[in-house]
């Protein structure tokens, strides 16, 4: 048999926290062994943003981020900034552009944060064991001991970075749950966030018509609230304003749309039926809406066809359908479309500012595979530098 690896620290998951901690622990001068068992790294990097890679927020702030403990993200954020992270895009001449609300994009493509980081953790003397899988670990007295496909390793610090289920084909699964509760530490239930949402079959018969119909909105479910564009699709909803309150919704909550956001829809009609009392139901809310989603409407209302046959209580129902769409979804599509995974290792267990479990030192958990999930719009990339950065400086 051959010797194992000896490393300071091993990190499991050659993703965005991953690498960063990778690469703030090799540059601290700590021998460093990242195991990840894709073929390639940074799968998730890769495909985000349409390929272009939404790195981070301008507008990075806690209130963008859910946790039982709001509190929690507060110092990991501060102590690596978004501000920061642009710096070190801007260190590697990567060019990058505003796209909309703070949204920061490449210019070129996601591959340039892979190699960014990739470069970072090559200059630090970080070692990479892509496309090895983990069979067992354990802690011995000297650290931890990793087995895998390729032999043993030690790490003297280990650091779970290993993400959550979304995206199950590209290899996400729940392995950092079970490290976590390997060694006794609590999980909050995880669940699929910034998910499209399903209609059940009836509804969906109704809607399918709508299948591609894009509108602006103002969404709102349990106190919170989201103004951004959705999406019908041929299975419910979907588009940013959707994924954003995904988050918020749990099973059996109805969420309320406002399709035409600012206006009064009810006056709207008023005054259509008094200045062209000829005109059709669906003609007028054309005006309004997208044409598709107006006949729907119209239809929907079960109205007279034309605005002067329609009486006030008629034309009040139609703007309710606008202005106050109650909705109750039967469900997402989990996982599979899921940007993120809502939950995960409790954050009473960790230590907010160098992200070592309290009852088991020397491991640490970052990134997403912890209960911190950000807001749709670059603040999940964030975070995952943020605590990458934090443990990277304390293994």
């Amino acid at each position: 048999m051959k010797p194992p690896l000896v490393y300071d620290v091993l990190v499991l998951g050659a993703g965005a926290a991953g690498l960063m901690c990778a690469r703030v622990a090799g540059g601290r001068g700590r021998s460093v062994g990242v195991i990840e068992q894709a073929k390639r790294p940074a799968e998730k990097i890769r495909i985000s943003g349409g390929g272009r890679c939404n790195f981070t927020n301008l507008y990075t702030a806690p209130a963008n981020f859910l946790s039982r403990n709001p509190h929690f993200c507060k110092s990991a954020l501060s102590g690596f900034t978004q501000h920061d992270f642009i710096a070190l895009v801007e260190k590697h001449r990567i060019a990058y552009h505003e796209k909309t609300r703070g949204q920061l994009f490449c210019d070129s493509s996601s591959q340039q944060i892979i190699d960014m980081l990739l470069d970072e953790c090559g200059a630090a003397g970080v070692t990479l064991h892509a496309g090895t899988k983990i069979s067992s670990i354990a802690k011995g007295e000297d650290g931890f001991r990793v087995m895998t496909d390729r032999g043993e390793m030690h790490g003297r610090a280990l650091v779970v970075a290993t993400g959550g289920p979304s995206i199950p084909k590209m290899g996400a699964s729940g392995f950092g749950y079970n490290v976590a509760e390997q060694f006794g530490l609590g999980i909050v239930p995880p669940r699929a966030g910034l998910v499209p949402l399903t209609f059940d079959e009836a509804l969906l018969a109704r809607s399918k018509e709508l299948a591609g119909v894009a509108v602006e909105t103002v969404i709102a479910c349990n106190g919170t609230k989201f103004d951004e564009a959705m999406l019908f699709t041929h299975r419910g909803l979907s588009g940013p304003a959707i994924l954003q309150i995904s988050s918020y919704w749990h099973d059996g909550d109805a969420i309320q749309i406002d399709m035409a956001p600012g206006l009064d829809v009810f006056a709207a009609l008023k005054e259509m039926r008094r200045d062209h009392p000829r005109q059709e139901l669906a003609t007028g809310l054309a005006r309004l809406l997208p044409a598709r989603l107006a006949h729907w409407i119209a239809g929907a209302g079960g109205s007279a066809a034309r605005m002067a046959d329609m009486s006030d209580r008629q034309l009040q129902a139609v703007a309710v359908l606008v202005n106050r769409w109650q909705v109750t979804p039967r469900g997402t599509e989990g996982y599979r479309t899921a940007e993120v995974t809502l939950g995960g290792v409790d954050t009473a267990e960790l230590s907010s500012k160098t992200f070592e479990a309290k009852s088991v030192p020397g491991l640490f958990f970052i990134g997403e595979v912890i209960d911190v999930t950000g807001h749709l719009g670059g603040f999940n990339f964030q975070w995952a530098w943020s605590s990458g950065f934090a443990a990277g400086q304390s293994v």
